[in-house]
């Protein structure tokens, strides 16, 4: 049961001496602890030592049980001569003799990875040894914490900490997320219980999309796990799985939705960009994509920090390489004369050096770790905030920005209450305590009035500056160009595809130049930012049922607004929608647009029309790129169906038509009606068909196999009749209810369930345009030709309200108490419908407006007229 261990010199780093006991931070960078035996470490000597012999994937570690006494590291690379007896011998007595032979062949193993030459073969190699490992291993089931659990998946990963990988197995049930270290360090089971899981992220851990990141508790910036998958596959089964215990998971996790409630005033700045970095994939446990916080204050001289005046502050529309005209003009030439691939700055804004830099005083073991058991030269060290924001306009390779510490509530970053060692500076001065600009009393202090700027009027107004650098539009292409803010193609998502390099060498070598220079969020936006509605501003321009003042929603660093956040966005949006501001319009048809559809991703628009085409019209590339044509007669609604594979347009040639938008062809038709279409629906697999031959259909839809040639297959699930031609339908919320309108005037409420009619009225004096439920379902609101809104009260049937326009009003768009219309003429208008007035006009089209579309958000607006156009309108908040 004897071990002999044979080497060159055994050193010890420094950094053991700031880690009392082991801690994975000993390890190289890219090293697994796989195992640990108890042993007697003997010496010639002194006293033989009791304690745990570690076997890692680069080194043997032997941690004394001793406190006293020192951690030895032996690496594997240095060994001279292994397991024979020489001079400067290790002798390690096990305490199970049977597991020597064990423990010599995996040393053997790994002793012949750690002497290839090529970094990339090594790491090859004690993949292959660890993936052995993994593959004869399981989870322990004893670890179940009830034997009543149910396993939905079990699968190999790893959990991820700063500088640190460890593998083991994951385990879901229908209880708990489980992760068991093959080590069992530094606990046999990590355990999490789905029912307290608030939020889950996934991530890109090394530039590949196999992260997942779990968090239970409201604080964003402590997560309670994370982990790195082997494949994608199996990160997003759990990521699955998880999400199931989530109510309103991915509603409530945009950053639109985030936007929104910032923008209100429900969420303080600080908390924003807490958001904006988690859904960035940034990490506290990914030092190479740690959470990024901008530079604010650019005074750190005055004695009173004056945040009334606009020059205390820095220019948050420019990236910090471009606050320096002098030094921004230099990089400008330089760039100009690169040569393909061009960056403007060698160096990133944020990176694990340089989250170190700011940390070193309270994590010593990091940034030992990182540099190979040295700190840094004590000049370069974080001494001072003034000097490190003057460098950082001045330096030639210092564009750095901020971490979120800088406005948080823990000022120990900022002291050296460890007592620290970190070198004198070239005036002989020790380094302690960071230097604080004069208007800060102490650390915290300072935090505290770092804050107050970073909530501060200046900064709301212009943050979605910053945003757009770091997280938006300005990240990436000409616009990034434009704005000086371009880093080396490595550090932008997609810059590599590291599995299509063959080369292992090549392959670690480009991973480690990635990690170690930083890493450019994930683009959160692609259109420019928003303003936030700042409090002077913030008086809404109309009062309604739903409005929301600001001053009944105070909001400091520490609060946040947890109302359902689509609710938050529909408010903000129809309190602002007399804002509605005409983008773009294209000319696309031959006659009048009778239908709009657009894609999940909002980059393509489908549009039918009465010259009997569809047309697939691309936003980005502001072209018609497909137009199709069914038959000779026109077409009068259309709609998408999930997962914007199939298109479906009804005509008035009495079919309806399907529509592969993969393949590029007709699919199917459905020969429904013995009249006209006039009008289609879908909702949960069903699609539901207006005629003009007086019936309502209901169809359960089985999609056919475009590949194969299977048609789709229809079957009849109920029959409206109703005495006139149907001119639109729209069903409620909940699918159980069906409003229909006639040419005669007549709408109808139907129980969907049982296809029977609850109320049935004669609201209008000719054909009604249009039809929709509230987005609570309690009224129905119908227009018609005789130029009047209804609104029908759907429990009692009850018409409870009439309006009168000007004119028709052919289609709309409402929230209950207030109406977007586009009128005959052309013209959009809002009315407030509990006063009965119109409160806005806008001008559109110079025909009837035919058809509107809506986003989900409610910020967004497309419509199509007679006068062949469509139009795209945007609020402007």
């Amino acid at each position: 049961n004897l071990i002999y261990v044979g080497r060159a010199s055994v050193g010890l780093l420094q950094v053991f001496l700031f880690i009392c006991r082991f801690s994975l931070l000993l390890l190289n960078l890219e090293e697994y602890y796989f195992e640990q035996h108890t042993a007697n470490h003997i010496n010639k000597d002194s006293k033989d030592e009791r304690g745990s012999l570690k076997i890692c994937s680069k080194s043997i570690i032997f941690e004394p049980d001793d406190n006293i006494q020192p951690i030895i590291k032996i690496p594997l690379r240095d060994c001279i001569i292994l397991f024979e007896i020489n001079l400067t011998e290790h002798l390690f007595q096990l305490d199970v003799a049977g597991k020597v032979g064990d423990v010599v062949q995996t040393l053997h193993q790994l002793y012949r990875a750690s002497c290839l030459d090529k970094m990339g073969d090594q790491a090859a190699m004690i993949t292959a040894i660890l993936q052995s490992r993994l593959a004869r291993t399981s989870f322990d089931k004893n670890r179940f914490q009830s034997i009543s659990e149910t396993l939905h998946m079990e699968c190999k990963a790893e959990m991820v900490t700063p500088l640190v990988t460890n593998p083991g197995h994951v385990c879901v049930t229908d209880a708990n997320l489980y992760f068991q270290p093959l080590n069992g360090y530094p606990k046999p089971v990590v355990q999490i219980t789905l029912q307290n899981v608030r939020r889950i992220y996934k991530r890109r851990h090394g530039l590949m999309p196999l992260g997942l990141e779990v968090f239970c508790t409201e604080n964003d910036l402590c997560s309670d796990i994370y982990l790195k998958f082997y494949n994608y596959q199996d990160r997003d089964e759990v990521y699955f799985l998880i999400a199931t215990y989530i109510e309103n998971h991915i509603t409530e996790h945009t950053a639109e939705s985030y936007m929104l409630q910032w923008q209100r005033g429900h969420i303080s700045n600080y908390q924003y960009l807490l958001h904006l970095n988690n859904l960035a994939d940034r990490s506290c446990n990914d030092l190479s994509q740690y959470p990024v916080f901008p530079w604010i204050i650019a005074d750190y001289s005055s004695s009173v920090l004056d945040l009334t005046k606009p020059e205390t502050f820095r220019d948050l529309s420019k990236p910090v390489g471009a606050l320096n005209q002098e030094r921004l003009d230099r990089l400008v030439t330089r760039y100009q004369e690169m040569p393909e691939p061009k960056f403007m700055y060698g160096s990133h804004y944020s990176s694990p050096g340089y989250v170190l830099f700011y940390l070193v005083r309270v994590a010593p073991e990091y940034m030992l770790c990182l540099q190979n058991g040295k700190f840094d030269h004590a000049d370069r060290m974080f001494n001072s905030i003034a000097e490190t924001w003057k460098n950082c306009l001045d330096g030639a390779t210092d564009f750095k920005e901020l971490i979120p510490e800088f406005y948080e509530n823990d000022s120990s970053f900022l002291v050296n209450s460890l007592k620290l060692d970190l070198g004198k500076r070239q005036g002989g001065k020790m380094v302690e305590d960071v230097e604080l600009p004069p208007w800060a009393s102490g650390p915290d202090d300072f935090l505290q009035k770092s804050q107050e700027a970073l909530e501060s009027p200046y900064v709301s107004e212009h943050l979605h500056e910053w945003i757009d650098i770091i997280f938006g539009y300005k990240q990436k292409g000409s616009e990034a160009v434009a704005a000086h803010n371009v880093f080396h193609p490595l550090t932008y998502e997609g810059g590599v595809d590291l599995n299509s390099i063959m080369d292992p060498n090549e392959k670690v070598a480009l991973l480690t130049q990635i990690l170690e220079f930083g890493q450019t969020p994930k683009q959160l936006f692609t259109t420019p930012h928003p303003q936030r509605i700042i409090p002077k501003l913030k008086s809404l321009s109309r009062t309604s049922s739903h409005s929301i003042s600001i001053s009944e929603s105070p909001v400091s660093p520490n609060e946040e607004s947890f109302e359902d956040l689509t609710e938050e966005s529909i408010t903000l949006a129809w309190n602002n929608i007399a804002k509605l501001k005409l983008d773009k319009q294209y000319k696309i048809h031959k006659e009048a647009i009778t239908g709009i559809a657009v894609t999940s991703n909002g980059s393509s628009v489908f549009t039918t029309s009465q010259d009997s085409t569809l047309k697939m019209f691309s936003k980005e590339s502001k072209t018609i790129q497909r137009s199709v044509s069914f038959s000779n007669m026109a077409l009068s609604s259309c709609l998408i169906l999930p997962g914007d594979t199939t298109v479906i347009s009804s005509s008035w040639d009495n079919h309806i038509y399907f529509y592969s938008i993969a393949f590029g062809r007709q699919q199917d038709i459905l020969m429904g009606h013995d009249d006209a279409v006039s009008k289609i629906c879908w909702r949960d697999g069903r699609l539901y068909s207006a005629s003009w031959d007086s019936t309502v259909k209901v169809w359960h839809c089985v999609p056919g196999e475009t590949m194969s040639n299977k048609k789709h297959h229809f079957e009849l699930l109920a029959e409206l009749e109703h005495d006139v031609s149907v001119n639109t339908i729209d069903l409620n919320a909940a699918n159980t209810m069906l409003a229909s309108g006639t040419k005669e005037g007549t709408v109808s409420v139907w129980d969907v369930t049982t296809a029977t009619v609850l109320h049935q009225l004669q609201c209008h004096s000719g054909t009604v345009f249009h039809a929709a439920f509230s987005p609570d379902s309690r009224h129905l609101l119908s227009t018609g030709e005789d130029s009047c809104f209804k609104v029908v009260d759907v429990q009692t049937g009850m018409l409870i309200s009439s309006v009168t326009a000007e004119e028709p009003q052919r289609c709309f768009k409402w929230d209950g108490n207030t109406i977007l219309s586009g009128s005959q003429s052309g013209e959009l208008l809002i009315w407030d419908l509990l006063g009965g007035k119109v409160i806005e006009r806008i001008k559109g089209h110079t025909g009837a407006v035919m058809s509107m579309w809506m986003n989900e958000q409610c910020n967004s607006v497309i419509t199509g007229g007679e006068d062949k156009q469509i139009m795209f309108w945007k609020l402007q908040y």
